[in-house]
């Protein structure tokens, strides 16, 4: 959707100019912040629609401010894709643990960051039907959003709650990392992009899942498929 606002916190001038060239090409109006305390004011009076964060960041690092936007009930439901340096994967994990809905790697492509944002945005505004998914002590509740074990709830991020909920439809058949891209991040010609976000949120799914997580079982060098016996 075209005029959409989206928020940049990012150090780096020459990463700001490019990326918000790309976005203002596609019509999308772009807002930019060099430091994290600066860039969280500006998340919260601005009400972007997304937001591009960097993990390195002067005053406040993007963790925290991914953290602090996550606890603001205004906020929680924003779109964060972060950037990230090679070599980060603990802050990868971490950031993907508290609800960024994807990240890129520095040095990145500005096309796939432009189609990333485009897919993002596109299944925000998706709304979920009313529907309830069951595996063992597991229930996966589409119209409240909520994936409960054993009658206790989950804390889970948005692309969490929707791979979990690919798995569980897809009926124990095996889904490439290539169509799960495409189903739960709606990325087009997804065998062209080169990221390991679905094996890192799998991970990261697996261990909220406790003693269910051995439904979700890797298919060596193919994808992944959900045990739902």
């Amino acid at each position: 959707m075209a005029d959409e606002k989206i928020l940049i916190i990012e150090d780096e001038k020459n990463i700001v100019e490019l990326v918000k060239f790309n976005l203002e090409q596609e019509g999308f109006r772009v807002f930019a912040a060099s430091r994290g305390d600066t860039g969280l004011e500006m998340a919260l009076r601005e009400k972007p629609a997304l937001l591009i964060l960097d993990l390195m960041l002067p005053e406040i690092t993007g963790i925290e401010i991914c953290k602090i936007l996550r606890q603001n009930p205004k906020t929680k439901a924003l779109p964060i894709v972060m950037l990230t340096a090679k070599g980060t994967e603990a802050d990868k994990v971490l950031g993907l643990e508290l609800g960024a809905d994807d990240y890129i790697t520095k040095p990145f492509s500005p096309r796939e960051l432009v189609a990333r944002v485009k897919s993002i945005l596109r299944r925000s505004r998706e709304k979920p039907e009313a529907e309830l998914m069951r595996a063992g002590s597991l229930e996966l509740d589409i119209s409240k959003h909520e994936l409960l074990l054993n009658n206790k709830k989950v804390g889970i991020s948005a692309k969490e709650f929707q791979l979990l909920r690919a798995l569980m439809g897809s009926h124990g058949r095996v889904l490439t990392r290539e169509v799960l891209l495409e189903k739960v991040w709606g990325y087009d010609n997804s065998t062209n992009i080169a990221t390991r976000t679905v094996d890192m949120h799998i991970g990261q799914l697996r261990k909220k899942l406790g003693k269910e997580s051995g439904r979700i079982v890797t298919i060596k060098g193919v994808g992944y498929r959900f045990d739902n016996d």
